[in-house]
C-alpha cells in the first residue's frame, strides 16, 4: 500500500488514542483505508501507534511543523508527512527518513522551493481560501509536473469538482471524519459517511 493508491486522505483530529482502533476499522468498512492524523493534540503519535497495527489501513502524520515532530510521527509508525506549508526542514528531514512529504504550496514561489527539492505532490492549504478550483487551474498551466492535494474547503459537496481536475491527485478533508463522532465512539456515522465520498470517487474514476 501506498500514498499514490489513494484519492481521498481523511485528515483526523483526535483528543483520545482509545478512539483510534474503532476509528481505523471504520474508514476501513469505509472503503477510505488511509488516515492523516494531525499534530494538533497529544494524542496524535500514540494514534498513529494503534492505527499502524491495523495492516489495512494506510497511517500518516499532518500538521507537522517541526522537524521533532517528523522524527515523533516516524517513530509513532507514521508512513507519510504532510506539511500546512512549506518547511525546507521538515523536508529534507522526510525525505531523510524514507518517508513521502507533502508541503503546503500555494504560491509560484513556494510551489518552485519544492520542485528545488525534487518534489512534485503539494498541499494546496487552505484551498478554499486561496482560490480553490480556478487557482488550481491557473497553476495548472506554469507546473504541468505538479500534482495538488487540495485541503480545506474541500466538502461532500464539491469533492468530485476538486477530483476532476487533472492536477489533483488526492483531497483531503475532515468532513467524514467529524471529531464529535470520533469522541463519541460513534464509528458507523464514520464509516457511513467513508462509504459516501468513497463512491462518489468511484463515479469520478468509472467516468474517465
Amino acid at each position: 500500500m501506498k500514498l499514490s493508491d489513494h484519492r481521498i486522505i481523511p485528515v483526523v483530529v483526535i483528543d483520545d488514542a482509545h478512539s483510534a482502533k474503532g476509528l481505523g476499522e471504520a474508514l476501513v468498512r469505509g472503503g477510505i483505508p488511509i488516515a492523516e492524523v494531525t499534530f494538533r493534540t497529544s494524542a496524535a503519535p500514540d494514534a498513529i501507534r494503534v492505527m499502524s497495527e491495523n495492516p489495512d489501513i494506510f497511517v500518516g502524520a499532518g500538521t507537522v511543523l517541526t522537524v521533532a515532530q517528523v522524527d515523533e510521527a516516524a517513530a509513532a509508525g507514521a508512513k507519510f508527512i504532510v506539511s500546512p506549508g512549506f518547511s525546507r526542514a521538515v523536508v529534507e528531514r522526510s525525505v531523510e527518513l524514507g518517508l513521502p512529504v507533502i508541503p503546503g504550496a500555494v504560491t509560484p514561489s513556494e510551489i518552485m522551493a519544492a520542485l528545488d527539492l525534487g518534489l512534485t505532490t503539494c498541499k494546496f492549504f487552505p484551498a478554499g481560501i486561496y482560490g480553490g478550483i480556478p487557482a488550481l487551474k491557473a497553476l495548472g498551466n506554469p507546473f504541468p509536473q505538479v500534482s495538488f492535494v487540495p485541503t480545506g474547503g474541500v466538502s461532500a459537496s464539491n469533492l468530485t469538482d476538486f477530483l476532476a481536475l487533472p492536477n489533483v491527485i488526492a483531497v483531503g478533508g475532515s468532513w467524514m471524519v467529524p471529531t464529535a463522532a470520533i469522541a463519541a465512539g460513534d464509528f458507523e456515522q464514520v464509516r457511513a459517511l467513508c462509504a459516501t465520498a468513497a463512491a462518489a470517487m468511484a463515479g469520478i474514476e468509472g467516468a474517465v
